[in-house]
């Protein structure tokens, strides 16, 4: 209510003292609550003191849940939760500068081959992070800014390029481990200026420890990172697009059949496009090691009996022979109690939300919860009789 008043203070105080306009936008955030959705209030009990949770989880971690959760028009419901969760995310990075600086303070033995795939790749991801960043920054979307880097860095960069260079770091041909080495730098190093903003500490710290990084000055005053034409690869995107949904789908299938994710399977593949094929061809041995498989059949039949299904967009076919690795009996039985149970649990529910006096009396929060707790089991049950279905099939 009285930010007006300031805001207009302020600006006579400039004209007055300076003749000039101190500043040409204002900026206001929504107002921050706590979990519940209740104004803080001393009275109350539920003020959440920011020196206490800066003492818990971090600066960092709190500066990032603010700016991921400042969605205009919206009040911030914050709790402890979210801010643990971030600062999960300032633990991945950490541990994943950890693992790149490893590999990046060896010595060189080769001149860099030309970039694989999953480095053109990455370095397109990191492109179109940088420009969408911007345009986030630039529109006072914060919270778009921030949930942008949030999935660039946690999704593509630690979980899955730091993946797909393992079979080069740990492999032998020199070449390419400096090529990958190259790319990891240039990579973190452009993460952590993009999200520098949100977490200063952290990435003022990691910086410095990069090959290449300046021995004096600090990150807070190098240009922020600008979109550049050059790295975009559309090709290499769509490829490893590819790649990645291949492997998801194997990991995926063995999860929901109850296999082991160690256990090497065989996959057989069928192809509607030509050009989903060479680029299995041409990334066979990434897949097969991250997917850890016994085998892959580039020349499968479109139907293949007693195996699990996955389809990888519109032009490939998975199959992942169960035969031998469960018992299909069994697994069937196992699946049939889940099933019930879950059945048991989604009446429960729907009894409560059907039920007037509870919808009328109980805190939104908790109607909000119950209500996404049916969601996640219907989606749950779905799953299981699709996988039902092909076991039984």
């Amino acid at each position: 209510d009285i930010l007006f008043f300031w805001v207009a203070r302020m600006m006579m105080m400039g004209l007055h003292f300076m003749d000039r306009v101190p500043f040409g936008d204002v900026y206001i955030h929504a107002l921050v609550r706590d979990a519940e959705g209740q104004k803080m209030s001393k009275s109350k009990g539920n003020v959440i003191d920011p020196l206490q949770i800066i003492d818990q989880y971090g600066a960092d971690p709190l500066r990032f849940t603010l700016a991921a959760m400042a969605a205009q028009g919206r009040d911030i419901k914050l709790s402890p939760e979210r801010i643990e969760g971030y600062k999960a995310f300032a633990n991945k990075i950490w541990n994943a500068t950890k693992f790149a600086l490893i590999h990046l303070n060896a010595p060189e033995s080769a001149e860099p081959a030309a970039p694989s795939a999953p480095d053109r790749w990455i370095l397109s991801r990191l492109d179109r992070a940088r420009e969408d960043v911007r345009k986030a920054l630039d529109d006072y979307r914060f919270n778009d800014a921030a949930n942008r880097l949030y999935s660039f860095i946690w999704h593509e960069l630690c979980d899955w390029y730091l993946e797909l260079s393992k079979p080069v770091l740990f492999g032998d041909d020199a070449a390419a481990k400096a090529r990958t080495k190259a790319t990891l730098a240039a990579v973190f190093s452009d993460s952590f200026a993009l999200l520098h903003p949100f977490m200063p500490f952290l990435t003022e710290e990691l910086w410095h420890h990069l090959p290449g990084s300046p021995a004096e000055g600090f990150l807070v005053t190098q240009a922020y990172p600008a979109p550049t034409a050059a790295d975009r690869d559309p090709d290499a995107e769509a490829a490893m697009e590819l790649v990645i949904e291949l492997i998801k789908a194997v990991r995926t299938i063995k999860g929901e059949n109850n296999v082991s994710p160690a256990a090497r399977v065989e996959a057989r593949l069928h192809f509607k496009d030509e050009s989903a094929r060479r680029v299995v061809e041409r990334n066979r041995k990434l897949i097969v090691d991250l997917a850890r498989l016994e085998q892959l059949d580039l020349d499968a039949p479109d139907s293949v009996p007693k195996a699990a299904k996955a389809v990888i967009g519109s032009g490939v076919e998975l199959f992942v022979p169960l035969a031998g690795l469960i018992d299909l009996d069994e697994e069937i039985k196992r699946l049939d109690k889940e099933l019930a149970k879950i059945g048991k649990e989604e009446d429960k529910l729907r009894g409560k939300l059907a039920n007037a006096d509870f919808i009328g009396k109980a805190p939104e929060a908790v109607v909000a919860k119950e209500k996404a707790r049916l969601a996640e089991l219907e989606e749950k049950r779905a799953r299981i009789e699709a996988g039902l279905a092909t076991l039984r099939s």
